[in-house]
């Protein structure tokens, strides 16, 4: 009888069309398959539950049941497995997978064929080879020889008697269970695993002209888990979700669109303190693959755009620098989006004089209840500055001074327009505003905000005394 020899080459060849095929009786899904009915909850963070319902035919005693497609990155303690009339004794996990290093890895100690190429005249010959170190080479032993297997392009082929029982073509749970008895069953297995993302980006097109934008929400879905989940109803958690699974790395954050919070409930279902964003059809997420499910399309909302410019506590500038453009609209049940927005990025686009698109800039946007009033700061504005000037600072006291600030606004665009001027770093000084050339408004502890016109073509001054400890 031939030996059941596996050729690398084969294991590493493309798979013919007609064997990708899917069964005309399996849901669109990817055959051969062993998942069954699946769940996937993905929250934001880097954690997902998945749930996966399979039917079990199991005999009656002690009986080892795998589960292969499983995530590659599952974490094996989260697992729970819920089957009727049978009790789990030991679980497993194989996550030492099937390729060509892992085989000759598992190959030390033991007996290969090596098939060679004569390039010159195509005649092959086969010899066995003691497998001595995989060690960033292969060392071999044939006959009274040492040899190196050299990745040198020549055509050379390991053949394997046999696949290591601890090697796995897929990503395999493995469960010993102790059935009461005999017969097929459902098989609930839940677990937490790492692999699954979502985040949400939104594209806006602002209309100046009437006042209005249309925003588009995208839901993109990432799995790098090792796994394909066919087939599989997608449920989408946004928030923050508490985890003891912490790298301990600082991130750092991206700027963030300035809100004012709302207060009004969204009509959608929530879980605890999140909100649930259900994908509306099943959906396969197939490993290493992106993909991107619509979740919000409003046309005509009313929005404004402006200008607005933070000044630094004593900062004081040579040049004019740049107000920032500001997109301001809602997502409020009367008049904006309507819908709780979950964390991402807005990216805003304008349309030009004949009418095309343009991208203007974009900014992030934490979790946003819905009711809240949005600000988009999406860049810096090419005719619209602010020269901000300590003009004096003199001491009046043993630890009291004051500073008087002179902000000078310029336009240089065909229209007037409003600037939000905000002087901040007022909160560590005991500061008080003892004079001030047009009305301010103290919008926090930090803050003073004056709403500044400025003509067209033209310029505006703003001046204020600032009365501070030390």
């Amino acid at each position: 009888m031939q030996p059941n020899w596996i050729i690398l080459a084969a294991l590493l060849a493309p798979v013919p069309a007609a064997a990708q095929e899917t069964p005309a009786n399996l849901p669109p899904a990817i055959a051969g398959n062993a998942q069954g009915d699946v769940s996937v909850t993905i929250y934001n963070g880097d954690v997902a539950l998945v749930q996966d319902v399979r039917q079990l035919d199991l005999n009656r005693g002690t009986v080892r049941q795998d589960f292969p497609d499983v995530s590659a990155q599952i974490r094996p303690e989260t697992v729970s497995l819920a089957v009727p009339d049978t009790r789990i004794v030991e679980q497993n996990f194989d996550f030492d997978l099937l390729s060509p290093s892992s085989l000759m890895e598992k190959a030390e100690g033991e007996t290969i064929t090596l098939l060679r190429t004569n390039p010159a005249t195509g005649a092959e010959t086969r010899e066995r080879a003691r497998v001595l170190a995989v060690n960033g080479g292969v060392v071999l032993q044939i006959g009274d020889r040492i040899e190196v297997l050299r990745d040198d392009g020549l055509p050379v082929r390991a053949i394997f008697d046999k696949v290591p029982p601890s090697l796995r073509a897929r990503p395999t749970l493995s469960v010993t269970l102790d059935s009461s008895r005999a017969g097929t069953r459902p098989a609930t297995l839940s677990y937490l695993s790492r692999g699954l993302g979502w985040k949400a980006d939104y594209v806006a097109l602002l209309d100046r002209k009437r006042g209005t934008i249309d925003v588009q929400g995208w839901v993109t879905l990432t799995n790098t888990t090792g796994t394909t989940f066919a087939n599989a109803r997608t449920l989408l958690v946004a928030g923050e979700v508490g985890s003891n699974d912490e790298d301990g790395l600082y991130r750092p954050q991206r700027p963030r669109a300035r809100m004012q919070a709302g207060t009004e409930s969204a009509n959608r279902e929530q879980l605890g303190d999140f909100y649930l964003y259900p994908l509306p059809e099943r959906t396969t997420i197939a490993d290493k693959q992106t993909k991107q499910v619509s979740f919000l399309d409003v046309k005509g909302t009313p929005a404004t755009s402006g200008y607005r410019f933070v000044n630094g506590w004593l900062n004081t500038a040579e040049n004019p620098r740049s107000a920032q453009t500001i997109v301001r609209f809602s997502n409020a049940a009367q008049g904006g989006l309507g819908d709780a927005l979950p964390a991402g990025t807005i990216r805003v686009y304008l349309r030009d004089a004949r009418g095309q698109p343009q991208f203007t800039g974009e900014a992030a946007i934490d979790h946003t209840p819905q009711g809240s009033k949005i600000a988009l700061a999406t860049g810096d504005a090419f005719d619209v500055k602010v020269r901000p000037v300590v003009e004096s600072r003199t001491r009046i006291g043993s630890n009291r001074w004051q500073t008087k600030m002179r902000y000078t606004l310029t336009n240089a665009t065909a229209a007037p327009v409003t600037v939000e001027l905000v002087q901040g770093g007022l909160d560590w000084s005991d500061t008080r505003i003892v004079e001030q050339s047009r009305p301010g408004e103290r919008i926090d502890a930090g803050q003073t905000l004056w709403q500044v016109p400025v003509p067209a073509n033209g310029s505006a001054v703003v001046t204020a005394t600032f009365d501070t400890r030390y």
